[in-house]
Parts: structure tokens; C-alpha cells; sequence
């Protein structure tokens, strides 16, 4: 389980009492969770309404940063493609996994001074986030864009003989080059109907060079073959060709233009490699600020919330609690038996709410203490 809950509760006679009580009800007896101390440090209280008001905002910067830490961790597995066993080990805090960060959480007093007001922390949060979210949107659209032109590039040296790019299949040798008369074509011919074409080729027109067909490259289903004929016959063949199910391509030989095609490619696909290494590095240095930033906002939350709702002076513990998928239901009930009191009429929102249709959507995230979740699990695909 990659989810855990962070939560926190009014100290007792000692914050120490507090996790205790909390062990004995969560570990001791039933294993319900794993949990940590979570350690938020000392901050700067300010007024009752500016707490209320950053309340509403540290939700919707929770969100926002939230949206950017999984956009950067989606666009690491989008550009390392296939290797997607790597994208974890690239999703690091700090240089280390997720789990472990957020069981070790310590404050970054650098780049967060806690001698600021919440507000300021907060803005700094957001400022930082948000140059990331930019950065991102310009670092992704140039390193698709040439991915994107590749692909259309590399698509048209795949597929089918019908309508992929024949640069890289004919010669030189293959056509009869500045002739005022005469002129080479190349016909898609389906492996069923070699035989037909041999047969007929020479009839489909007048003035048919006689005995010029050849057969240059083929794939599962067709052959290309040339075949010289006078210009003057072109239509007419085309015309005949259809109606006996051989398809002309529209091809003219073109050395110039067939060397800037292969250029371009191979221009495209180095500076793809170029782009790559530097791309992944940032990827992993801004993923692993934009996930530093989210946890202490978590931290942020848990201070202003346990502040509005325990009172001054500031006397709660923060707790980390990592249940697995089989005792959630059990931990929750655990958790509201052993806080109940705190908040009576958040326990009687949790007795009713099964009760009342709808009201379980609203409030399914309000318990008697303070509860947050935080959820590693940042891709769509399970790595």
C-alpha cells in the first residue's frame, strides 16, 4: 500500500501520551498500521482569520501541487517509453523512495524558513510550484514536437508499399533518368497477382518498353515493380492498371530531395538523444522539489487545521499511519472510537452518514481529528 494517513491529535498530558495511546490502539493488539512520528517543527501562528483564510488556500495549493507532482512523474514514464521498470527508481525525494521521505520527514528550514508567516511559506510553495508547472509545459512541448516529427517520419518508412516512403527502397540505377521521352514507374503489385502483371503489363498501353518491368522490393503482401513506358502513355496506363487492381505510385526520382529527407531524420533522431539525457535529469531534480513541496504543505495543513481545531497554546502530534487495504475500514473505526470525543459532532456525521443519501460525499473526508491522506501512487500504470 503506497497510502498513508496523516493525522493528528491534541496532546495529552505530553504529545509523547498522545502517540502512545495511539500505538496501543492501532498496533499493539490488532496490526492495524505501520506508523510514524511526523515532525513538523515550530511555526509562526499569526492571527485567527489569516488561519482561516489559509485553510481554504493551503486545499486548493494541495491540489494544484498535487496535479503538477503527478504530471511530472507521468511525463518521466511518457519519455522513458518503454523502459517503464526505470520510472520508479527515478522518482526520488531527496535521493531517496517516496515511502521513505515521507516515514523521515524532516522541515527544510533552506528553503522554507520557519522564522516566515504561514502565508509567506506558503507563497514560496506556490511560486516554486508553478515555475515548475511552466517549465514543464515548454520542456514537453519542444521534446514532443521533435518526437512527433520523427514518428511521422519513421511512419512514412513503415507500413505498406501502397503509401510508405520508397526513398530508402529504390536506386539510382532503377529508373531511366532524363528522357524527354520516355519515363519509369513504379506499380504496387499484390503477391497474388505476379503471375497477371507478367502477363499483362506490356498490353495495359501503348508503347510499353517491352520486357522492363522488374521486381525491386517486396513486403507480406505486394511487390514494387518498375516498368518504362513513353510519357505520352502515362494516363492511359494508370487508367488500365487500376482496372487490373496494380496501383501506380506517385513517385519521381529525386536524389536531392531523398538526401534531405534521410538528413532530416537522422537530425531528428540525434537531437532526440540529445535532448533525452538533460530532459530525464530535470525530470528527476523538479519531480523530487515538486514532491518536497507537497509534503509540506501536508505538514502546512496539518498545523493550521490542528491549531483551528485543538486551540492555543499549539499542543497536538502529527502521526503517520500507513494502513494496508484489509484494515482501513477497521483503522477508521479504531481511530473514531479512540478521538470520538474531540469532536462530537464529526462522530455524529460519521454514525449518520450512512444514513443520510449524500451526505456521505461531503463529508466523507471530515473525522474528529485532523486526517489527510497522502497517496503514492502517482502514475496510471502500475509500475
Amino acid at each position: 500500500m503506497t497510502e498513508f494517513w496523516l493525522i493528528s491529535a491534541p496532546g495529552e498530558k505530553t504529545c509523547q501520551q498522545t502517540w502512545d495511546k495511539m500505538m496501543a490502539a492501532t498496533t499493539r493488539t490488532n496490526n492495524l498500521s505501520t506508523n510514524h512520528k511526523f515532525s513538523i517543527p515550530d511555526l509562526k501562528v499569526g492571527t485567527l482569520d489569516v488561519l482561516v483564510g489559509l485553510s481554504d488556500e493551503l486545499a486548493k495549493l494541495d491540489s494544484f501541487v498535487e496535479s503538477v507532482v503527478k504530471k511530472v512523474a507521468q511525463y518521466m514514464a511518457d519519455v522513458l517509453e518503454d523502459s517503464r521498470d526505470k520510472v520508479q527508481e527515478n522518482l526520488l525525494a531527496n535521493g531517496v523512495d517516496l515511502v521513505t521521505y515521507i516515514t523521515r520527514f524532516q522541515w527544510d528550514m533552506a528553503k522554507y524558513p520557519i522564522k516566515q508567516s504561514l502565508k509567506n511559506i506558503s507563497e514560496i510553495i506556490s511560486k516554486q510550484v508553478t515555475q515548475i508547472d511552466n517549465d514543464l509545459k515548454t520542456r514537453a512541448s519542444a521534446y514532443n514536437n521533435l518526437k512527433g516529427n520523427l514518428q511521422n517520419l519513421e511512419r512514412k518508412n513503415a507500413g505498406s508499399l501502397l503509401t510508405r516512403s520508397l526513398a530508402d527502397i529504390v536506386k539510382k540505377e532503377d529508373f531511366v533518368l532524363d528522357s524527354e521521352y520516355l519515363i519509369t514507374l513504379l506499380v504496387v503489385v499484390p503477391k497474388t497477382g505476379y503471375t497477371d502483371w507478367q502477363k499483362t503489363y506490356e498490353t495495359l498501353a501503348e508503347m510499353v518498353v517491352p520486357r522492363s518491368t522488374n521486381l525491386l522490393f517486396e513486403d507480406n503482401d505486394s511487390g514494387l515493380f518498375s516498368v518504362t513506358l513513353f510519357r505520352k502513355a502515362i494516363d492511359d496506363f494508370k487508367h488500365k492498371a487500376r482496372e487490373n487492381k496494380f496501383t501506380v505510385r506517385d513517385f519521381q526520382y529525386n536524389e536531392e530531395e531523398m538526401k534531405a529527407d534521410k538528413e532530416e531524420m537522422t537530425r531528428l533522431s540525434t537531437d532526440k538523444k540529445k535532448q533525452f539525457g538533460p530532459l530525464v535529469r530535470w525530470l528527476k531534480v523538479n519531480f523530487s522539489e515538486a514532491f518536497i513541496a507537497w509534503i509540506h504543505i501536508k505538514a502546512l495543513r496539518v498545523f493550521v487545521e490542528s491549531v483551528l481545531r485543538y486551540g492555543l497554546p499549539v499542543n497536538f502530534q502529527a502521526m503517520l499511519l500507513q494502513p494496508s487495504k484489509k484494515t482501513m475500514k477497521k483503522l477508521r473505526e479504531v481511530l473514531n472510537d479512540l478521538y470520538k470525543h474531540l469532536d462530537s459532532s464529526a462522530a455524529a456525521i460519521i454514525d449518520s452518514a450512512m444514513d443520510i443519501p449524500g451526505l456521505n460525499l461531503s463529508q466523507q473526508e471530515y473525522y474528529p481529528y485532523v486526517y489527510y491522506k497522502i497517496d503514492c501512487n502517482l502514475l496510471d500504470f502500475k509500475v
